[in-house]
């Protein structure tokens, strides 16, 4: 739960209303920090807004924007009951329409939860007592579940990955090819953040096609993963003080989501994840999976994780880092050994974008 500051407000007509840039003013995010700091919450570097409330002179709450995502609130325990959350919602609300984002998330403590949803949102997961994940429609993961629904196919064991592919490489196609292998049909899940080298559209294309190069292509259906599979806002930046606890915070919203509402939805039963000795943070998702799908209390069932070790090329794994590697090399005959021809013509036909 959030710790409240001892701050008295007389009404919300006493308090101003303000946006802050933190890229552009340095002292006003200096105090945003030392709020959030005396709230027992951290503040990420991502975040490209704030709208704050001050009375007088104290700043007493604050709410932050970093792409559709909603976090660090922060308000001061003199400024509860005022409808203060309301107010900064309602600017927050004009200043993400003016920049074109009317589908928000809102991350934050579960202490926080009946404040949004009395602002308009739904709950889509929780990990209690360190986070909750929000929406502000009752229609988005429903869209996205049943668009899913369409591509569902009958089957006893159905698995599931989940692919950044960035790009798409040897290795993530024998990762597909090897768990094809050992379920009746697979749903292939591709990261849809534009985050990365290669855009998401991108990457989506050449798993699709790198799939459709494998026997039996049509047991295997690849999905965007949308906002509902590792993106910021099922997989934020902002968590409660702590690694640990915000790996686990991260990974179990993730993870609820894949298991509460997208593997019903697709009948999945096993998930499969490739080893990851490169990657600390992909690496504690991976050991965090075995936790939240098949052993953490939930009303729908367990599924298997099934972790597959990696392909070895000249004695170290293929990866996309080593492919991005080596098209900052310029080196084609390194890349050629570790992508197959889809993922190699899109390289050679957009060098020069990919360099820059």
């Amino acid at each position: 739960m959030v710790q409240m500051l001892e701050t008295a407000v007389e009404s919300d007509a006493d308090l101003r209303v303000t946006t802050v840039v933190p890229a552009l003013d340095p002292a006003a995010t200096k105090k945003i920090r030392s709020l959030l700091e005396s709230l027992d919450l951290d503040m990420d570097d991502d975040i490209e807004l704030f709208v704050t409330a001050h009375d007088g002179d104290e700043l007493v709450a604050c709410l932050g924007l970093a792409g559709s995502v909603l976090k660090c609130l922060g308000c001061s325990q003199g400024a509860q009951g005022y409808g203060v959350s309301a107010l900064l919602m309602n600017r927050m609300n004009y200043e993400a329409l003016d920049r074109g984002r009317t589908h928000l998330f809102a991350y934050t403590k579960p202490g926080n939860r009946e404040i949004f949803e009395s602002l308009g949102f739904y709950a889509l997961a929780e990990v209690p007592g360190a986070a909750v994940l929000l929406e502000n429609t009752p229609f988005g993961l429903a869209s996205y579940l049943a668009r899913l629904r369409r591509q569902r196919v009958p089957g006893r064991r159905i698995g599931g990955i989940v692919l950044n592919a960035n790009p798409f490489t040897l290795g993530h196609r024998y990762l597909v090819e090897t768990a094809a292998s050992q379920v009746d049909a697979l749903h292939v899940f591709v990261v849809s953040e534009d985050a990365s080298l290669f855009g998401a559209d991108a990457r989506l294309r050449l798993v699709r096609a790198g799939v459709a190069e494998l026997r039996e292509p049509d047991r295997i259906k690849v999905h965007p993963g949308d906002r509902y599979v590792v993106s910021r806002a099922t997989f934020p930046r902002y968590f409660i003080k702590g690694a640990a606890e915000r790996e686990h915070a991260a990974a179990g919203l993730d993870l609820q989501l894949f298991r509460n509402h997208i593997a019903p939805t697709l009948g999945i039963t096993d998930r499969f994840v490739g080893s990851e000795p490169l990657s600390p943070v992909t690496n504690a998702y991976n050991e965090e999976m075995a936790y939240w799908l098949e052993q953490a209390p939930s009303p729908k069932p367990a599924i298997g994780v099934h972790l597959i070790e990696r392909l070895v090329h000249g004695g170290d794994v293929i990866s996309a880092s080593r492919v991005r590697e080596a098209i900052a090399a310029g080196d084609f005959e390194t890349i050629g050994r570790l992508v197959p021809a889809p993922t190699l013509d899109y390289i050679k036909q957009h060098y020069r974008t990919l360099r820059s």
